[in-house]
């Protein structure tokens, strides 16, 4: 009884502008074929054009855009890496012509071992 008069107030309700303009929006339905088809050509579609920008952009762009280096000359280098164990590494660093030789272990710098100049890292051979 209650919900029966709950329908007719409601259906005796003016309707408002802005229903009137816009009607409610469909049902959802599943996918078909058709739609899953439509979907994969629009994403090949994407996937092939982004591709061909990327090929373009290697052939025609100019040299110094592909590198992207910074100007000026580089005051550090890592001369060479060597493994000692799973946890441990040691590392021959260039700084500003000098060499040092870092001993790192779990995330962290263990010893700074200090070569001292750029040209003590060269050997004669014995």
């Amino acid at each position: 009884m209650v919900k029966a008069a709950l329908t007719t107030a409601a259906a005796s309700l003016p309707q408002s502008r802005l229903e009137s303009q816009f009607p409610p929006p469909p049902s959802p339905r599943a996918m078909s074929f058709a739609d899953v088809l439509r979907m994969m050509a629009a994403l090949a579609v994407t996937l092939g054009l982004g591709g061909l920008a990327l090929v373009v952009t290697r052939r025609f762009a100019p040299l110094e855009v592909l590198r992207a280096k910074p100007q000026g000359e580089r005051r550090l280098a890592v001369v060479e890496s060597l493994m000692l164990d799973p946890q441990r590494r040691l590392v021959l660093v260039r700084c500003d012509g000098r060499e040092h030789l870092l001993l790192l272990g779990e995330g962290r710098l263990l010893t700074d071992l200090g070569a001292e100049s750029a040209g003590r890292g060269k050997r004669s051979p014995a």
